[in-house]
């Protein structure tokens, strides 16, 4: 079974979940530390106060022998294993409370006042050969004072507390609880809330990929303008991808229809001469004047096909140098006219399109200005302001110094076939192919009077694309 792609949800929910258990379990573990070292600060606290307790109601009779108070800070240690014990121990004094009854104690006898120290877990060790006990022990250092003068004299010993671990692991052990089932209760409404968001927030992607289905079933003519910002750049593409294409197709079928619509006639005539039975003479004659004509005809069709349109991602194409060997070729065919070309040149122009079209412009414009030039023609490109992300325009401009073109006969010169003299050589369709191809770039032409050379003035603008 092929591994499909997951989906951007999917993907983005993956991430999601990952990063917030992450992101939980960290917090978790942080929570839990903290919560453990504040009740071991805690158990200290409470263990130093027992000790305090016992030392300050404590005496130390002459013969070393320590007397605790009457009455214990905690009745527990006066119960036999109640998990809570107190002892003193220094080089004469040995004393342990009642509740250590049938423990053995692990004292820490190096503590030095005024040190204290907290340790644990450690083994309380049952006499009887039990199970062990643990339990934290809390020890400090202390100097008993006694007497006056020169019959002072300081007692050292240390005292120790304890407590079993029972209550400390009880306090976290609740915490910890009730912290991970809060903390995966959240995780799973974080989670939840996040796939609301996802699904909210990749709504516009579903909406787009809708609207495509829909253009590709052709029940819409493209795709609407109602998406963010974000995707406003790739819905405009489709658009004019769509649009292009469109434009390509219908002068695809146009041209072939032309094309057959054209050839219809002269192999009508072929036909119709064939079952006339018509002299064999005559019958050639009439073959190489109608496969002449249907020559003429396809060469037409084709220069009007020859235009690729409107592209979307081109490249940018420098002018000059394409410029420089179309006019390299056309001095060689007018060198009896001696046609000085001249160029102003933005270096910055670029042509968006493709290198045919670019080639054809350039070809059929300076064609027709060196066939009607005295001795002068001028080559000007420039490139025009675009909006922010969008691609510069284009003007491109031939003039010569020919007679020009009086207004009212300029919309008759552009139609195909048309020629300004009929006595000069050509097709008439060589300006009917720039305008074409203007045209498949949204652009537009002009054609008015020169103001430095005087003749014709042939402008093309191409507008800032996307």
């Amino acid at each position: 079974m092929a591994w499909r792609v997951p989906s951007l949800e999917a993907r983005q929910l993956l991430a999601a979940s990952l990063g917030l258990i992450a992101f939980l379990g960290l917090t978790g573990y942080a929570l839990d530390r903290a919560f453990t070292e504040t009740a071991t600060n805690s158990l200290r606290e409470r263990l130093k106060n027992y000790a305090k307790a016992y030392y300050t109601g404590s005496e130390i009779s002459r013969t070393l022998e320590f007397q605790p108070p009457y009455q214990p800070p905690d009745t527990r240690f006066l119960q036999p294993n109640s998990g809570l014990y107190a002892a003193a121990a220094g080089a004469n004094i040995n004393w342990a409370s009642a509740s250590t009854l049938g423990r053995e104690l692990p004292l820490d006898r190096t503590i030095a006042a005024p040190e204290a120290r907290l340790d644990g877990p450690i083994d309380v060790v049952d006499k009887s050969g039990g199970a062990t006990e643990r339990v934290y022990r809390f020890t400090m250092g202390v100097i008993w004072e006694d007497g006056k003068g020169k019959n002072k004299r300081e007692i050292p010993f240390t005292f120790s507390v304890f407590e079993n671990t029972a209550t400390l692991d009880r306090q976290v052990g609740v915490f910890r609880l009730a912290l991970w089932r809060y903390l995966v209760l959240a995780g799973l409404l974080l989670l939840l809330a996040q796939m609301f968001a996802l699904r909210w927030s990749l709504q516009p992607l579903r909406r787009v990929t809708r609207e495509l289905a829909r253009v590709q079933r052709g029940s819409a003519e493209g795709m609407s303008g109602r998406h963010p910002r974000e995707l406003a750049p790739l819905t405009e593409s489709i658009n004019a991808f769509i649009v292009s294409e469109r434009e390509n197709l219908d002068r695809y079928r146009n041209t072939l229809s032309d094309l057959a619509h054209s050839l219809k006639t002269p192999l009508a005539v072929l036909r119709t001469s064939l079952d006339n039975d018509v002299h064999e003479a005559a019958l050639r004659e009439e073959v190489r004047s109608q496969v002449q004509r249907m020559s003429e005809i396809v060469s037409y069709q084709l220069s009007r096909g020859i235009s690729t349109g409107h592209q979307l991602f081109a490249a940018p194409l420098e002018i000059e140098a394409r410029a420089e060997g179309i006019v390299t070729s056309l001095e060689k065919v007018y060198a009896g006219k001696r046609v000085l070309c001249e160029f102003d040149l933005d270096p910055k122009a670029r042509f968006h399109g493709d290198q045919g079209d670019l080639m054809e412009l350039l070809g059929n414009l300076l064609e027709n200005a060196f066939k009607w030039a005295h001795q002068r023609v001028l080559l000007s490109a420039h490139s025009e302001a675009a909006p922010p992300n969008r691609r510069p325009g284009l003007l491109l401009m031939v003039e010569d110094d020919g007679p020009g073109i009086p207004s009212e006969k300029v919309d008759r010169l552009l139609q195909r076939g048309v020629r300004g003299d009929e006595r000069v050589q050509g097709h008439g369709i060589g300006l009917s192919i720039v305008q074409n191809i203007v045209r498949s770039y949204h652009g537009e032409l002009a054609v008015d009077a020169s103001k430095e050379l005087g003749g014709a003035r042939f402008s093309v603008r191409i507008p800032p694309g996307i």
